[in-house]
């Protein structure tokens, strides 16, 4: 029985961990996690906030995905947004889910990421 998400891996090209990490830490607000030695010599990063777990793996031929993404829930989504807009990142709202107020963003090598928070209490 599966009882909890560990973690999402995303991918990335090689030699975007700097980049990654300017936009995880520095503009998403997480945490950088170290990876086990024998992980860290294949490149990437994790990240970390409250129980959430992105981990970025290096592809040599990567290439973002238009569709898929993790979803994201998040507290004061509009100060979220607005966060991530004055740091540069673009932003996309989204009305189409009911009872949600979500937008779209993308990470510097052009992940999809949704970020979400219910308008009333779950």
């Amino acid at each position: 029985m599966i009882t909890d998400v560990d973690h999402v891996q995303l991918a990335a090209p090689p030699g975007s961990e700097e980049r990654l990490r300017t936009y995880y830490v520095g503009v998403l607000g997480m945490t950088e996690i170290p990876k086990p030695p024998v992980l860290a010599a294949r490149g990437g990063c994790w990240f970390r906030a409250g129980g959430v777990q992105l981990h970025l793996g290096i592809e040599k031929d990567f290439r973002p995905a238009d569709k898929a993404h993790p979803g994201l829930r998040v507290a004061g989504i509009e100060r979220y947004g607005a966060r991530l807009q004055a740091q540069g990142a673009r932003v996309e709202w989204d009305e189409n889910l009911p009872g949600h107020r979500r937008f779209y963003s993308r990470d510097p090598v052009g992940n999809r990421l949704e970020f979400l928070e219910p308008l009333t209490a779950v």
